[in-house]
């Protein structure tokens, strides 16, 4: 967009004329006169203390004691010390009187109150009606907006459903009987409704998901229409608010479907975010498709809230950042979209919701050029901010809604830590215009968008983790339903052994089955006996002799040329995941993302350690330590990550130099075999990868006592993994070498919910982490330790969620939790559940109906902490619930059993946080986030105790275990000189 000299002065104009009538009033929170005006001067002064006071009034409203309050406050502000005289002061202040418990308490929290009074109107109809009565006598619209959105299961949506019918009845009445007012009730083409209700679609579906387009439309549709009925019999509008980016598409289309099924119903508008690159065509669509359907639709343009979350999330993905890099672009992408608008009113109901006087001006100065009359668009302001500029505009004509939020202070926090941002932000109008008094002129320059230099993805290291699917892409969808069906038309595969160069098909078969459907043969795989064993490992002895001699570079290329092929065929590889080992959507995608990124990382570690490193300063002589590959090695891979792991086990030994014999899962052979598939398609050469499959006490065993083996590596369970050390430990007679092992072997992983805890980011990951492919992952959570008074609510709400989760076969994408692998494991699944029966209270056991082998979770609560259900890893979506006094008690209690690979701690307090790390002792930690889904690279996975023994996968020192670690010394004095002092 250009700016023309008259344009600027129009824009000057009007915005000379808001600041006039504005006079020396500032927004109520700026006012330093007052308490709040003062703190939050100190946070504007001090960024350090301003992440430390918001985040501690994050956490306040869920504390059950006033006796946690002072505590709590300590812990965060001692770590904000800084600053100004007056702020070390302040704080000392507020420190002192922290030690006053029984006061400090109830004081604190009612001074956070004061500060959500600010923004939010109430708690519900009746304790708000008071100020919307006000408001309307103030000649101000409203739109209502009801706090507590987040929904984790089926149950809170409905009651959120019921909250807002309740609200509609409680209302409707009320605002019918006042008096009309010209311009609150009508626009430039006739009477609007006089009030309007914002909806999250989030808040109507706890499983709204992008990667089940259709059921989540459908769902969300469904669960939305008693209120959508109801405001449009009480005579209220509708507006959809934009939430997190991955929604938008499916937002936009879930709107759409509302307008074309609701033709009567002629007030229903939707939020765009100007702070999005791609609104524009969002707009411009929402337009020529109102055109089309003939109707007008509202548009509230509003610049975004959740730039920092969009910016971090999609880099941590490695998608394309969806926002403008800087605060000038999007002010610069508001003004162009707020020309649009007004250009369309036939189509669209202009609305701005902004409080930034030049985004206003440039508003009043389109629409004066246009001709339309001031009741053809209106303002909208959120409530408890830039009262004076909203003074201002209604002094000169225009309409102006309230955004005005509704609900406890608990789910509200959220939007009360948003504002908070918002008014203290660097690149806040109303902070430059009211606290830094920013002159007019500043303010009122167009904006001028700066060079983006922000980084995208790649970090310091060099390495890049593989980005996940993005399933919100309509083409990503019809991507993998394709590949679905493609995959399943070439059943059943067949898989031969790979022994040197020969494919050796065997008169025994082992079939892979589909554990949805068993009766499906998805492969059939040979079996191979001690004479294929015998061959395998001479081959490998053989091929080994050049292998270890071909440069670092060359092997570090073969795994690169891989990891193409593997993304070329990523689709398909994801597909017969789901078929053969009963993937959802996403979890396949997992799997396949990290296998690229083992390749990928692999290769790039050993080039690193590839290099020869010259110890030392020791004249007259060189000293060199370099690594040479041990020599031929076993993989024994798993089936439950049937791609991933045998190929980050494969893949570190062949790039150290070793020649590999991979014996997979017999539950999951063809996928091993589309590895070995890969290597050979990038012209590995013969023998230095083998694929045998068979029986694990055969074929398995014959290969883990072989004097030809040099080290095994082995993911699975404890009891083979045990079995393998004890084999492994036997040295034969002719046996060269002690064989190295490197075994992981599950774990009893649990996470600590404490009283300071999230509980809708703790709900949902427990959730993830439990029952994420079906509860059948090393790290997945089987115990949860809830601290003190949130036992109930929390096991409700867990409860709850499991309930809501759709079950049922994983091609269909709406099915979050598909069949466990096998009968052998559904068998033992089912004697747990009924176990655990008897040693805890029953709070779900859900039944799940079908062909395959479905098991619905199960959820335990007050088993004693070394009972069976406690200490025995389970392998299945079975959930202990357990009680802890305290954070120590917790801590004991979660390292109360044998095994050390995951845990997790959902915690606001940074003591607890802090000794959690101290103590909690297992391989990897993970502080309010689900514990699965560790990253190549960045998580580096592995644990300890009887989890494992080995280094961490992932990690910068895994491929040392297949190397011999060698140092030569040279004299280099040679009859009186060296060559390093000749010149």
């Amino acid at each position: 967009m250009t700016y023309g000299k008259n344009r600027e002065d129009e824009i000057r104009r009007y915005g000379a004329r808001i600041y006039s009538l504005m006079g020396a009033e500032a927004p109520s929170l700026f006012r330093m006169s007052r308490w709040r005006g003062r703190l939050l001067e100190w946070a504007m002064r001090d960024e350090a203390f301003k992440a430390q006071l918001f985040r501690f009034i994050d956490v306040l409203p869920c504390l059950k004691s006033d006796d946690q309050v002072p505590v709590l406050l300590r812990e965060y502000l001692e770590e904000a010390r800084g600053g100004s005289v007056a702020l070390k002061q302040g704080l000392d202040r507020i420190l002192r009187l922290s030690d006053f418990t029984g006061l400090a308490g109830p004081l604190i929290r009612a001074g956070v109150e004061s500060i959500a009074g600010e923004f939010i109107l109430g708690r519900d109809a009746h304790d708000g009606w008071n100020s919307l009565n006000r408001l309307h006598a103030d000649g101000l619209a409203f739109s209502l907006d009801l706090l507590g959105e987040e929904v984790v299961s089926e149950k809170e949506a409905r009651q959120l459903v019921d909250r807002h019918l309740e609200l509609i009845a409680s209302l409707a009445p009320r605002v019918v009987a006042w008096p009309e007012n010209p311009i609150l009730d009508r626009d430039n083409q006739g009477p609007i409704p006089r009030w309007d209700l914002s909806l999250k679609v989030s808040s109507f579906y706890s499983q709204l998901d992008s990667i089940d387009w259709e059921g989540a439309i459908e769902h969300a549709i469904h669960a939305a229409l008693p209120v959508l009925d109801a405001a449009q019999k009480a005579g209220a509008s509708i507006t959809l608010d934009m939430e997190r980016y991955e929604l938008k598409n499916l937002t936009i289309a879930l709107f759409k479907r509302i307008v074309e099924e609701r033709p009567k119903f002629a007030f229903i508008g939707l939020a765009l975010q100007a702070y999005l690159t791609d609104t524009k065509d969002d707009l411009i669509g929402i337009i020529q498709w109102a055109r089309r359907n003939q109707r007008r639709v509202t548009v509230r343009l509003v610049k975004g809230a959740y730039w920092d979350y969009e910016t971090v999330v999609n880099r941590r993905r490695g998608w394309p950042i969806p926002v403008f890099r800087g605060k000038e672009k999007t002010d610069l992408s508001y003004e162009e979209l707020t020309r649009v608008l007004l250009e369309n009113g036939d189509a669209a109901r202009p609305a701005f919701g902004t409080h930034n006087v030049r985004s206003i001006s440039s508003a009043l100065a389109v629409a004066e050029s246009l001709g339309l009359p001031p009741e053809a668009f209106e303002f909208q302001m959120i409530y408890g901010m830039a009262e004076p500029v909203r003074k201002a505009l209604q002094r000169m004509g225009y309409r102006i809604r309230v955004y005005a939020p509704l609900g406890e202070l608990i789910p509200g926090m959220g939007y009360l830590i948003r504002r908070l941002l918002e008014n203290t932000s660097n690149e806040s109008f109303l902070r430059k215009s009211f606290f830094e008094k920013t002159p007019f002129d500043e303010l009122m320059k167009p904006p001028a968008p700066h060079e983006d230099k922000m980084q995208q993805t790649a970090p310091q290291d060099g390495f890049t983790n593989d980005p996940p699917v993005d399933f919100s892409r309509t083409e990503n969808r019809r991507a993998m339903t394709a590949a679905l069906t493609k995959v399943k038309d070439r059943f059943p595969e067949k898989c031969p052994l790979l022994v040197g160069s020969e494919e050796v098909w065997t008169d025994d078969k082992i079939f892979s089955r589909n554990p949805a459907l068993p009766d499906e043969v998805v492969g059939v795989a040979g079996s191979a006996n001690r004479s294929h064993v015998e061959k395998a490992v001479e081959q490998a002895r053989s091929s080994w002799e050049v292998w270890r001699r071909t440069p670092v570079s060359e092997r570090a290329a073969y795994l690169i040329e891989a990891s193409q092929e593997m993304a070329a065929r990523r689709f398909d590889l994801m597909a017969l995941e789901v078929y053969e080992v009963g993937k959802t959507w996403r979890e396949a995608d997992g799997d396949v993302a990290e296998a690229i990124d083992y390749l990928r990382f692999y290769a790039s570690e050993m080039i690193r350690l590839g290099t020869p490193m010259r110890l030392g300063s020791y004249p007259g002589e060189e000293n060199l330590y370099f690594y040479e590959p041990q020599g031929v090695g076993v993989v024994i891979s798993p089936w439950n990550f049937p791609l991933a792991i045998p190929t980050g086990m494969v893949s570190a030994a062949l790039v150290a130099g070793n020649c590999v014999i991979l014996k997979p899962s017999g539950l999951a052979p063809i996928l091993g075999w589309q590895l070995v598939e890969i290597f050979r398609r990038v012209g590995l050469p013969d023998g230095v990868l083998q694929f045998l499959t068979g029986p694990g006490h055969e074929v398995g065993e014959a290969l883990v006592s072989h004097s030809g083996i040099d080290f095994v590596v082995f993911t699975g369970s404890k009891n083979v993994g045990l079995r393998i050390v004890q084999l492994a430990g036997e040295t034969l007679p002719g046996q060269r070498n002690v064989k190295r092992v490197i075994a992981e072997m599950g774990g009893k992983n649990a996470i600590i919910i404490d009283e300071t805890a999230d509980l809708d980011e703790a709900v949902k990951g427990v959730l993830q982490s439990a029952l994420s492919f079906q509860g059948q992952k090393c790290s997945a959570c089987s115990r949860v330790i809830v601290v003190g008074e949130r036992f109930d609510e929390f096991a409700g709400r867990l409860g709850d969620a499991m309930e809501s989760l759709h079950i049922g076969p994983p091609e269909s994408p709406e099915n979050a939790m598909g069949p466990v692998v096998n009968e052998a494991a559904f068998d033992k699944i089912k004697k747990a559940i009924e176990q655990a029966r008897t040693e805890g209270r029953m709070l779900l056991a859900r039944e799940v109906n079908g062909p395959g082998y479905f098991v619905g979770p199960a959820l335990v609560a007050d088993v004693d902490a070394d009972s069976h259900t406690a200490q025995e890893e389970i392998f299945g979506p079975v959930v202990a619930l357990m009680r802890a006094s305290d954070i120590d008690a917790a801590i004991e209690l979660a390292n109360r059993t044998r095994y050390a690979l995951t845990g997790g701690i959902f915690s606001r307090s940074p003591a607890h946080v802090r000794k959690a790390c101290r103590e909690f002792r297992v391989g990897n930690l993970y502080i309010n986030r689900g514990i699965t889904g560790a990253l190549v690279g960045r998580q580096p996975f592995g644990g300890f105790g009887i989890s494992g023994v080995g280094s961490k996968a992932g990690g910068p020192d895994y491929l040392l275990q297949f190397m011999h670690p060698r140092s030569i010394s040279e004299n280099t004095l040679r009859r009186g000189f060296a060559p390093e002092f000749t010149k």
